[in-house]
């Protein structure tokens, strides 16, 4: 058996036959490593052996529609398109503890029993195929999905689908006997070793925790590496595509927070999706960052619950403050999107004089340096004294925003803090400029028509006001 050396980027997975100091791709120094795989003979199809392929007209291809699997959680069958596309391969990363493997474990278990609830459905109504879990022709009610994970033994995961799932315990759950015949559950790292489970088991969906995980004999270095993320990666998505089972990957990701591992990871795949949100809040949002069979522009909202993740179906409610008191300043309402979809949320805001040389400026889902550029722009063309008073801002629900229509909102919060001026069931929507003019924001008429379906009629945007002056001088009337 002949071995072939090659030198491979730990980075971004440049691949060069001899070793470099500096990497060609991504520039970094240093970050080249040995890695040795094995030739094995028949393993590489070579061109002209006795297949004969012609190129074909575009009229001539037939195309079938890919049918979609539902997974139980609507928000995450929109955030894919529709559910999951049959033989596709995805790639979940997120941060350490935000909740990939429980979603996942949920995911395997609602689909495990949802045969049988599929089936009574359609029974009573008349629904299109691709509503239900079934085929165009008949409906699949063996629903097998095979859980595999690197990372935790088989008792800690019966443990925590006990937690999730209690009727997994119950000896006269009419679910207990369904889910445990459409539940497997494998314990391994091997990557050669999975390939054939999955290749005699024939599951409907496969769940691998994590990729990051597998190692095989034929490559060389340790898990995690670059060759054998490379090696593990290539062979499910291959053996997705000729099986047809979809196949979700949970990806770590690094510091920087991206995904670990080689870049041609996320090129290989179908999809990529992405868990964010902070450890010690209950909101979770899932965002899609490549998608080709879907948008690109939709998120799931998700929150934290001691039974698992439940869905955010009204997320408007969950992120305004359930004791808005209108005779407290400091808090102004906003419309953001998230993907294609807007929701109220609300911001706060705390302004004093400071008893330090250089204020304090505390900014806590908002980012610190576009917090600077709008207190210059209050303190320039509003004539409002923030140089010696410390300022403290807020997002409630624990949710990060980047959208550029809360920059109203979040003046008027501080506004309504520094002059003690009650601004509670205001909505503010708007860009603001450095020169203090009011820019226009993207899908303005669904923010306010969101807003005004929520009962608040009390609309502060481009429509009533040019500039951020204008909008303090009818604050002080």
């Amino acid at each position: 058996m002949r071995s072939i050396t090659s030198f491979v980027c730990q980075e971004c997975g440049y691949d060069s036959p001899q070793w470099l100091g500096k990497c060609p791709e991504c520039g970094n120094w240093n970050s080249l490593r040995e890695i040795q795989t094995s030739n094995i003979k028949n393993k590489i199809s070579k061109i002209g052996n006795g297949e004969k392929i012609e190129p074909k007209r575009l009229d001539q291809i037939k195309f079938e529609k890919k049918q979609r699997i539902l997974t139980g959680f609507t928000e995450l069958d929109g955030v894919l398109g529709g559910g999951i596309v049959r033989g596709s391969a995805i790639l979940l990363a997120g941060d350490p503890g935000i909740g990939k493997s429980t979603l996942l474990l949920q995911i395997a278990l609602q689909m495990s029993q949802n045969g049988l609830i599929a089936e009574s459905k359609i029974s009573k109504r008349k629904t299109s195929p691709s509503d239900s879990f079934g085929t165009s022709k008949s409906l699949d009610t063996s629903r097998t999905v095979l859980y595999i994970s690197g990372e935790e033994s088989e008792e800690q995961i019966k443990l925590r689908a006990d937690r999730i799932n209690p009727s997994t315990k119950l000896r006269t759950s009419p679910l207990r006997s369904k889910i445990h015949a459409n539940f497997l559950l494998v314990s391994s790292t091997n990557t050669d070793l999975i390939f054939e489970i999955i290749a005699q088991t024939d599951p409907s969906l496969v769940i691998i925790d994590s990729i990051q995980t597998m190692e095989s004999e034929n490559v060389s270095g340790l898990c995690g590496s670059v060759g054998q993320v490379r090696y593990a990666a290539f062979q499910f998505i291959k053996l997705a595509k000729t099986l047809g089972i979809p196949i979700i990957m949970v990806g770590h990701v690094t510091k920087e927070g991206m995904v670990a591992g080689p870049m041609v990871l996320s090129h290989m795949v179908d999809t990529v999706l992405f868990l964010e949100g902070e450890k010690f809040t209950r909101t979770r949002i899932l965002r899609s960052l490549k998608n080709r069979f879907g948008p690109v522009d939709e998120v799931g909202l998700f929150a934290i619950e001691d039974e698992g993740i439940k869905e955010l179906n009204s997320p408007e409610q969950f992120f305004l403050s359930k004791t808005n008191d209108s005779t407290v300043s400091g808090s102004v309402l906003s419309v953001t999107m998230e993907g294609t979809r807007a929701f109220l949320i609300e911001i706060q805001a705390l302004v004093l004089t400071s008893k330090i040389p250089i204020p304090r400026r505390v900014a806590s889902g908002v980012d610190y340096k576009r917090l600077e550029l709008l207190l210059a722009v209050l303190q320039k063309h509003c004539n409002i004294p923030l140089s010696g008073m410390d300022v403290f801002v807020n997002v409630a629900g624990g949710i990060k925003l980047s959208d550029p229509a809360t920059d109203l909102s979040i003046c008027l919060a501080i506004i309504s803090s520094s002059q003690n001026i009650k601004l509670s069931n205001k909505v503010g929507i708007g860009e603001v400029g450095l020169l203090g003019e009011l820019r226009k924001v993207n899908s303005l008429e669904k923010r306010i028509k969101e807003a005004r379906k929520l009962g608040f009629k009390d609309i502060i945007s481009l429509d009533k006001f040019k500039t951020l002056r204008e909008v303090v001088n009818s604050l002080n009337k």
